[in-house]
Parts: C-alpha cells; sequence; structure tokens
C-alpha cells in the first residue's frame, strides 16, 4: 500500500491554472469514481477549493504519472503545463501534507480555519462516492485529530490576521455581547461582504448595508439577513449604529464630524465603534476626536494584524511539531496493522493443528487409551507440528546465508543468547 498526495496551489499555480484545475461539486462524486478506474488507486478523495485542488489517493503502487495524466486529461490541460505547477507527496509525507493542511500551516493566510471544515467536506463526499476505505478513512480521521489538537493545543487561529476579521474581532473588544448590537457597513465590496459575514456569524442583532447602488447592497443584505439603504439615508440610520464600517472608493469623506456628532447626541452618547478602512478615508479623522467614539483606521488595523501575523508565526512552530508527532503516530499504527493479517493467518493455522491433534485424542480416549499417554501424545505432536514450518524455514535461511532473518527471528521468539546457544 502508498499514499499519494498530489495537487497544485496558490503557491505554485496561478489564478488561471487554479481555476482550470478546480473541480466543482457538482463534479465531485464522478471524478473521484473515474480516478479510481482510470489509475491503480483503490481508494481516493478530492480536496478543491480556491487556493488548491488535491488529490488524495491509497494505492497498491505509486503510479504517480498516470494520476498526473488522468488530471490533465480530466481539466483539457496538456501533461507538461500540470507537471510545472504540480506537487507530489509520498507515504510518510503525504500523511504530514494533509495534516499541515487540515491545521492551516500551508493556507495562503497561516492558521486560517476554514480549511478543515473543507477538508471534512471533501471526506464525506468520497465517503458518499464509495471511494474511501479503512486506510484512506484512518488517515482521515487522525488529520482531523491532529488538526484539533493544533487548534486547542496552539495559538495559531486567535489571532485576526485579515483586515475584516481583524476589525470584528476589535468590536468584539468594546461590546462584551454583539448580539445586542446594530452594525452600520457602508460599501458593499469584497472586504465589506467579509465583515458582514463575520458579524453574522457573531449574532450580531441587525446588519444594515448603505450602498450607493441600492441592488448590490441588497445582494449581500439577502446573505446576512439584513437590510440595504442608500448612501443618502445614512443620516436616519447612524444613530441606531452601535458599530460602523466603512470601505468605499469616494474620493471624499462620507461621513463627517457634524454628523456623526447629532447621532451621538440621538443615542445619548451611548459609544459607537468605528473602523475606516477605505483609502481615501471614509470617515473624517476628527470624528476619532469626539467623546464616546473609537475611530480605527486600515493604518491601525495593520499594526494590529502584523502582530498577530508573528504571533502565528510562533504557533505554527508548534503547530508544526505537533503534525510530526501526529504523523509519526500515525505510521506507528499503520506499520501495527500490518501485521494483523499475518497474525491472523498464523492462529488459524494454529488452532487448525491445534484442533486436530485434540480431535486424534478424544478418539484415542473415547477407545479406553491411558489418559496420560494421550495427553503426552497430544504435547508432542502438538509442539512438533507448531515447530515444524518454522524449523524448515530457519534452516533454509541459514543455508541461504540470511542471518540477519535469523537474527529477527531470535527477537520475534524472544530467545536469549543462552537459549539460541542451547
Amino acid at each position: 500500500m502508498a499514499f499519494l498526495a498530489l495537487g497544485i496551489n496558490h503557491k505554485t499555480a496561478s489564478v488561471d491554472v487554479r481555476e482550470r484545475v478546480a473541480f466543482t461539486p457538482a463534479q465531485l462524486t464522478e471524478a473521484l469514481q473515474q480516478l479510481c478506474r482510470h489509475t491503480d488507486s483503490r481508494e481516493a478523495a478530492i480536496l478543491s477549493t480556491c487556493n488548491r485542488s488535491e488529490l488524495y489517493l491509497e494505492q497498491d503502487s505509486l503510479g504517480v504519472e498516470a494520476v498526473l495524466q488522468w488530471l490533465a486529461d480530466y481539466h483539457r490541460l496538456s501533461l507538461d503545463e500540470l507537471r510545472a505547477c504540480a506537487y507530489v507527496h509520498q507515504d510518510e509525507s503525504a500523511v504530514r501534507h494533509m495534516m499541515r493542511v487540515a491545521s492551516g500551516l500551508d493556507s495562503l493566510v497561516l492558521g486560517e480555519p476554514q480549511i478543515l471544515g473543507q477538508m471534512k467536506i471533501a471526506y464525506a463526499v468520497a465517503r458518499e462516492a464509495g471511494t474511501v476505505g479503512p486506510l484512506l478513512g484512518r488517515l482521515f480521521q487522525a488529520t482531523f485529530s491532529t488538526a484539533k489538537a493544533v487548534r486547542t493545543d496552539t495559538a495559531i487561529g486567535e489571532n485576526p490576521v485579515s483586515v475584516a476579521f481583524a476589525a470584528v474581532s476589535l468590536a468584539k473588544q468594546i461590546f462584551s455581547d454583539l448580539r445586542r448590537s446594530q452594525a452600520l457597513l457602508i460599501g458593499a465590496g469584497e472586504t465589506i461582504t467579509l465583515v458582514a459575514r463575520h458579524l453574522h456569524e457573531q449574532g450580531v442583532k441587525r446588519i444594515v448595508i448603505a450602498n450607493r447602488t441600492l441592488e448590490r447592497g441588497r445582494l449581500l443584505a439577502e446573505q446576512v439577513g439584513g437590510q440595504a439603504i442608500m448612501l443618502a439615508d445614512l443620516g436616519s440610520e447612524l444613530p441606531n449604529s452601535d458599530i460602523v464600517i466603512s470601505s468605499t472608493a469616494s474620493q471624499l469623506p462620507i461621513l463627517g464630524k457634524g454628523a456623526v456628532e447629532r447621532a451621538l447626541k440621538q443615542r445619548k452618547h451611548k459609544p459607537m465603534f468605528m473602523v475606516d478602512i477605505a483609502v481615501p478615508r471614509d470617515i473624517e479623522p476628527e470624528v476619532g476626536d469626539l467623546d464616546d467614539v473609537y475611530l480605527y483606521s486600515v493604518d491601525d488595523l495593520h499594526e494590529v494584524i502584523e502582530e498577530n501575523r508573528k504571533s502565528r508565526l510562533d504557533a505554527a512552530k508548534a503547530a508544526e511539531e505537533l503534525v510530526a508527532a501526529g504523523a509519526d503516530d500515525f505510521m506507528l499504527r499503520l506499520r501495527e496493522l500490518a501485521a494483523v493479517d499475518v497474525l491472523k493467518a498464523y492462529r488459524q493455522q494454529a488452532e487448525r493443528l491445534r484442533d486436530e491433534e485434540l480431535a486424534k485424542a478424544q478418539r484415542l480416549l473415547a477407545n479406553g487409551s491411558d489418559p496420560l499417554e494421550v495427553i503426552a501424545a497430544l504435547a508432542r505432536a502438538l509442539t512438533n507440528k507448531l515447530l515444524h514450518a518454522p524449523s524448515v524455514q530457519l534452516k533454509k535461511l541459514s543455508a541461504d546465508g540470511r542471518f540477519d532473518a535469523l537474527a529477527v527471528a531470535q527477537e520475534l521468539f524472544a530467545l536469549d543468547e543462552g537459549e539460541s546457544k542451547r
């Protein structure tokens, strides 16, 4: 048996190539079954995200070229183009790679938590497709266990390293319970979309999207159960907002000191948390001078992110040690598992010989033979039969000069030096 992890990711392939090698959810079941039919793979799973597409396989032998050819054919790429950006990990290296991926150690954003959920989905899809068996199944379970240990025992995922996540994390520091807070998000671009999702996951009471184009604002608002308004209606919504996060492409400030002052009066000076992610700024810097306003700029967030990034790098060292230990433990258990079939066959052989000699002894006893003589004969015959095959093989090994095998046999039978010489 052999494990294989083969794929491309954000480090090895351009966005264009990654898009062409990606698998849609609708393709996965058929692709998995086709992969097993057309290669030496007995078990297979596919992980496909925006940053990587990877195949995890268990094979009789490492048929790397056949897998590369299948992947190139499936996505209509030239083999040379795919080979130029693909990486291959085999056996223990494949095990370690899967564990690093699941732990967020190979991600674009170090320690990002989403990848573990994506790997669990890949495993579930492969099980449903019937392409995961006992060996790859054990590897996935060991991978999940190691990734969980990394999350639990290190700080790799504790500190935010994206602007959107950092903004929401700062809000959590100011408002102890976001479920009682209302948020006003200005803009509907990529960063605000991520902010909206993070806030929604935190259970924020109400989310309002203010955008220049109402239709685009509504599309985002529907995703997070919020409400969309026009930028012109900011003044009426501002007094209701505990959290204000803005990221637009406006060349002039959208919120001035006067508008925020009026909102604070209506709020009876209940604190407001404001984050201006835009460049140029959407919120006048003078707003930060107001009492009861906590205003952060994108530079403030980047300082937080850089500190957190360094913290994650430190945590990654401990995470790598957990991954190494997890891979070592899995390979040890796998090697132990390899002995199970041999032990089972040996036990069956011994039990067959035992039953044969026991049946002979029972017949002799039924015919009136001396019980003591029958027991002695049973013991001699059983001993001779159990030792016959090992004795023949040991003599052959010795005649062939296989002294290394003789040493293994001495260890296998737990013989000390004195016993072997006697």
